[in-house]
This record gives structure tokens, C-alpha cells and sequence, in this order.
């Protein structure tokens, strides 16, 4: 099927009823809406397993895939996306199911079918018009957007780096910063020569691109900025709770922001935003803190298209409400998994963390579920195994904590020991996704790009 035309098929029959297990007969077409980590896992499993005898098709907004957890490195130059995106459409096609490229705008669960907004080029003129895909399966996995928290002018005055679009549009908006002051120390013109920037929370993505920053803007000198290096760079971590990496035990929370201040970094807790302008942020403790570059890193919530997915329960953050099974509480044909939805598991009072291994362990449980359903089999519940946190901060160091919940306790662990641990979530990703052949392939790649390419992309 090309990508932007519908599956001609007529409309299906009313669905088998799920509750008494009943076998989903003939070739059924399964629809996974997102393509980031959980998606992109999920569709090659369900491909590998069942491309031949089911419709599999993976739907998404964007033709590239960007590992999330990169995207802070891509945002200071770090990270040539270029080198280490995915295609969809050759992905796709490896693994046997199809690619649809388009937005979802919400769906018809009564006629089970998936609702695509219309198209448009880059010059506006319509590409494709509104129209639907039917399913008998479909899976949610678009992941969740930055929270605003409702903060004036922070939607409108700040980055968000919720994709790889808002990265590269920091990273051009950062190298012009930059080029402007070396220019101004090169003429002599009167004033502060650096370069202001404010992150806004101070969680794994705030706390890694304040020091991600600091290793791009001492290269610089080598790509011809020959006036400027991270002397002139000052950034601003702006965190409204009592300490930065809440995740992590208190001792690597201290030792991460020490090693922070020792790079330049101003780290201010227990100090929320009441405002942003163009030109500034604005503390509830009425400080001003100018800065030419602001980015928002604090908190996650679901994409607001997911209040229009006909009836499906919802949080206050708008993300979808599923049980243990991952399936929305009130449609069984509809699962979602990551950081757009909500499960609470059963003996809990916390909903399961929107982390990158929350999305690979769902992957996992949905791709079985999936089969039971087809056999009609039962299906089982969803267990959260909390394999830690890490937190690179660039060249300089790693904190984090491994095992989690597994040992009872996390196990601090810092230094190299870390970098090597969170060099290691990277490659489970590339394995996970792209299966042990080619994923060694590409492990292997990148140890010999991290020797031959750029230090940092200028362009």
C-alpha cells in the first residue's frame, strides 16, 4: 500500500467480542500510531513475527526516527542526527509491514477506524485530504509532549525539545548566538560578550544539556570561532523542587549539580517560573534572569489530540488512562504504550514513570497480548521492571543508579562505570529495534563515527 492511500478494504464486520477469548479470525490489520522507541519495537516484532499473515502499519507524523534521549546532544551540536536517524519507509519495508505517513487526528471507534488530518507541503498547497484507515487493532505509542504547566509565555518564548525539529532550531539558534558574540569580542564592541541561555527544570534532559553545552562550546574554537569558547557561555538551571535529578538518590543529585557548578553552570532550586518573555525569565522569588535562548524541560504531558479519541478516559494530563493489560479502559481493541499513557499497576499508587525503558518493556508486553488476542488466549498484565537511571553530563562525567526495584534498592554508581552503563542503553535501543545482527552492525558503526566525525555539527 503507497503511503498516503487507505487500505481499500470494506469496513469490517462488527468486532469479535474479546471478553470470552474468542480467536480474532483472518487477516487482521494491526495500526501503530508512533514511531519512537516503543513503536518502532513493537513494529518490527510484529513484523518479524506476523508481516505475512497480517496488515501491520506503522503511522507517523515525520519520515525519520531520532532516538528521544539523543535529542539534547542534536540541540547543542553534539550529535549529527543525520548519521544516526532511522527511515521509516526502508525500516518498514525490511521488516514487512507498511509505512503511512500522516498525523493522527483522532478516531471512530464505532466503525474502528483511524482518523488522518489533512497533509500539507511546505508551501501550504494540500498534499492529501482528510480521511481514515480502518483497523481491528491499533496501538497508541505518539509519546508525550514537554508541560507548560499553564506558565505564562513559556509556549510562545521557550524551546521545547520534544523532537528532533525543536533540537535543530535550538542548535541554529544557539551557533548564531555564539558567531554573534565572537564577532563582538573580535571588534572590540563595549558589553558582556556571552552567550545567556536558561533551561527550565531540572530533570535528566535540563540537567545533561547545560553540561552537553559546555563540551559543544569548547570545540568551537577548532570551527572557526577562534573568540569564543565556554568561558563565554552562561547557562541558568532554573528547578522548582528542592533538588535537580529527583530520580536519583540525593548523594548523585548533589554530585551531578556540583559537577555542574565547577562547568559555569548557575543551578537554582526550589525556585518555580511564574513568566517568560523574549528577552527573560521571571521567578516566583522575583528575580529576573536575562537570557537569549530559553529552553523548557519540565515535565511531560500527553498531545492534546488525545482528548479527541472518541470517548477513550484521559487524565489531567491528557494522557490515556489503560489497565495492567495496556489496553484503554474502554475499548479492548485499542492498546497504548510510553510516555502517552497512564497505568497504574495493580498494588500501586503511581502511575509507571514516562521513561524510555517504561516504552521497551510495554513493547514487549503489548507484541504478546497482541498474539494471545489473535488465538484467543488470556492476556497478561504489564510488570514495570525499574532497571535504574543514568544521566550523562557529557565528557565530564555520568551519574546514575542501576537495578532499581530489582534489588530492592538502587546502587549508586558514577565515573566511568556510568558511561559505560549509559553508552549500553543506547545499543539495547539499536538491538532492540533494528535485531542482533544489524544492531552489532550499527553498535560497531558508531564507536568507529565517534572517532572520525565532526566533534560537533556547525551547519
Amino acid at each position: 500500500m503507497p503511503d498516503n492511500q487507505s487500505n481499500p478494504a470494506a469496513p469490517p464486520a462488527s468486532p469479535a467480542p474479546l471478553a470470552d477469548h474468542t480467536p480474532l479470525t483472518g487477516r487482521q490489520r494491526i495500526i501503530i500510531v508512533g514511531g519512537g522507541a516503543g513503536g518502532l519495537e513493537l513494529a518490527r516484532k510484529l513484523g518479524t513475527r506476523h508481516g505475512k499473515k497480517h496488515d501491520i502499519t506503522l503511522v507517523d507524523c515525520v519520515r525519520t526516527h531520532v532516538w528521544k534521549p539523543l535529542l539534547h546532544e542534536v540541540a547543542a551540536g553534539s550529535l549529527d542526527a543525520n548519521l544516526d536517524e532511522i527511515g521509516y519507509r526502508a525500516h518498514c519495508y525490511k521488516w514487512g509491514i507498511r509505512y503511512f505517513y500522516g498525523q493522527m487526528e483522532g478516531v471512530d471507534r464505532d466503525r474502528r477506524e483511524l482518523l488522518i488530518a489533512p497533509l500539507h507541503d511546505i508551501d501550504g498547497t494540500l498534499l492529501m485530504g482528510r480521511h481514515r484507515i480502518p483497523y481491528d487493532i491499533l496501538i497508541v505509542a505518539i509519546g508525550a509532549i514537554t508541560n507548560d504547566f499553564g506558565t505564562v509565555g513559556a509556549r510562545k518564548n521557550c524551546v521545547f525539545l520534544d523532537d528532533r525539529e525543536a533540537a535543530d532550531s535550538f542548535r541554529n539558534r544557539l551557533l548564531n548566538q555564539c558567531m554573534r558574540v565572537s564577532r563582538a569580542a573580535l571588534t572590540g564592541v563595549p558589553g558582556e560578550h556571552v552567550v545567556r541561555i536558561a533551561i527550565v527544570g531540572g530533570g535528566a534532559t535540563g540537567v545533561e544539556l547545560a553540561a552537553e553545552l559546555y563540551s559543544a562550546a569548547g570545540a568551537l574554537r577548532q570551527y572557526g570561532l577562534e573568540h569564543f569558547d565556554e568561558s563565554r557561555l552562561k547557562v541558568t538551571l532554573i528547578e522548582a523542587g528542592p533538588r535537580i535529578l529527583p530520580a536519583l538518590p540525593e548523594k548523585l543529585s548533589h554530585a551531578a549539580q556540583f559537577e555542574l557548578e565547577r562547568l559555569g553552570v548557575r543551578v537554582l532550586t526550589n525556585t518555580p517560573v511564574t513568566e517568560v518573555t523574549e528577552h527573560a525569565v521571571f521567578t516566583k522569588t522575583g528575580e529576573e534572569i536575562p537570557a537569549e535562548l530559553r529552553l523548557w524541560a519540565a515535565g511531560v504531558r500527553g498531545s492534546s489530540v488525545l482528548e479527541n479519541m472518541d470517548g477513550l478516559e484521559v487524565n489531567r494530563w491528557s494522557q490515556l488512562i489503560v489497565r495492567p493489560t495496556l489496553q484503554t479502559t474502554r475499548d479492548d481493541r485499542i492498546f497504548a504504550i510510553g510516555d502517552c499513557c497512564s497505568c497504574t499497576l495493580p498494588g500501586t499508587d503511581r502511575a509507571v514513570p514516562p521513561r524510555a525503558q517504561a516504552a521497551h518493556q510495554m513493547a514487549d508486553t503489548v507484541y504478546f497480548n497482541i498474539r494471545r488476542m489473535l488465538r484467543g488466549k488470556p492476556m497478561r498484565n504489564f510488570v514495570y521492571r525499574d532497571h535504574g537511571s543514568l544521566v550523562s553530563l557529557s565528557r565530564f562525567s555520568t551519574v546514575g543508579s542501576l537495578m532499581g526495584n530489582l534489588v530492592g534498592g538502587a546502587m549508586a554508581i558514577e565515573g566511568r562505570l556510568a558511561r559505560l552503563a549509559y553508552q549500553s542503553l543506547y545499543q539495547m535501543h539499536l538491538l532492540a529495534v533494528h535485531g542482533k545482527i544489524k544492531g552489532m552492525m550499527l553498535i560497531a558503526l558508531g564507536q568507529v563515527n565517534a572517532i572520525i566525525r565532526p566533534r560537533i555539527k556547525v551547519h
